[in-house]
C-alpha cells in the first residue's frame, strides 16, 4: 500500500503490518468481526493512522487482500493478446485466495448498503483499474492492433468481470493454465471487436 493522498510519506513497515494484520484477522473471524479496532491492534498502530490512510474498514480490507490504490504498471508483452493474458492473470492473483474469500461477501454487502462507499471505491480502486487498463490499450493502439479506444467501462466488465464470475459466482475450479490460457483469445477477440 502506498502513498495515495496527503501528509507525510507512509512508512512501508506499518503498511506491511497492517496488511499482515488484515490478513490473520480474515482468517480467524472473518469480514463481520474485522474490525478497525481490532486491526490497529494486531497491527500495533493507532487507529487514527488507520483512519488517516483509509476512510472505513472496507477500504482498508480491500486496499490489504485485493490491490492498493497503485498497481504496477501492466505487462508489456508486445501485443494486445498478451497484454490481455497477462492482466487476466493479475486479476485471478488479485480475486483468488481465501482471504479474498473470506472478505468479499462483506465488502459486497457493504458497498450495496453505501453509496458513498461505492462512490469512494470508484474514485480510488476502480479508477486506477481503467488507468491501468488505458494504459495496455494506448499500447495496443501504438502498435496498430487497435483503431481507436474501446469503450473502457465495457473492456473493464469483461476482464474483471469474466474472472469474478468463475471464482466468485460459478463455483468451477479454475481452468489447467488459468484464465490467461483459457480466457485470454476470446476476450482478446472482443476488446479488437470494440476497438475497431
Amino acid at each position: 500500500m502506498t502513498d495515495n493522498r496527503r501528509g507525510r510519506p507512509r512508512e512501508r513497515g506499518i503498511d506491511d503490518a497492517v496488511r499482515s494484520a488484515v490478513h490473520d484477522l480474515l482468517g480467524e473471524v472473518g469480514y463481520q468481526r474485522c474490525t478497525v479496532d481490532a486491526i490497529a491492534a494486531r497491527a500495533g498502530v493507532g487507529k487514527a493512522a488507520l483512519y488517516r490512510r483509509w476512510k472505513s474498514k472496507a477500504e482498508l480490507v480491500f486496499a490489504a487482500v485485493v490491490h492498493d490504490d497503485a498497481l504496477p504498471a501492466p505487462a508489456d508483452t508486445g501485443t494486445l493478446r498478451g497484454d490481455v493474458a497477462e492482466v487476466l492473470a493479475a486479476i485471478q492473483s488479485a480475486l483468488d485466495g481465501p482471504r479474498v474469500r473470506s472478505a468479499l461477501p462483506g465488502l459486497l454487502a457493504d458497498a450495496q448498503a453505501d453509496p458513498a462507499l461505492v462512490a469512494r471505491f470508484g474514485e480510488l480502486f476502480l479508477a486506477r483499474e481503467r488507468e491501468y487498463l488505458v494504459e495496455m490499450l494506448d499500447r495496443a493502439i501504438a502498435r496498430g492492433e487497435l483503431a481507436r479506444q474501446p469503450d473502457l467501462i465495457a473492456v473493464h466488465a469483461m476482464l474483471l468481470g469474466s474472472v469474478f464470475a468463475w471464482l466468485h459466482l460459478l463455483s468451477e475450479p479454475v481452468p489447467p493454465g488459468g484464465f490467461a490460457a483459457s480466457l485470454a483469445t476470446s476476450l482478446h477477440a472482443a476488446v479488437v471487436v470494440l476497438g475497431k
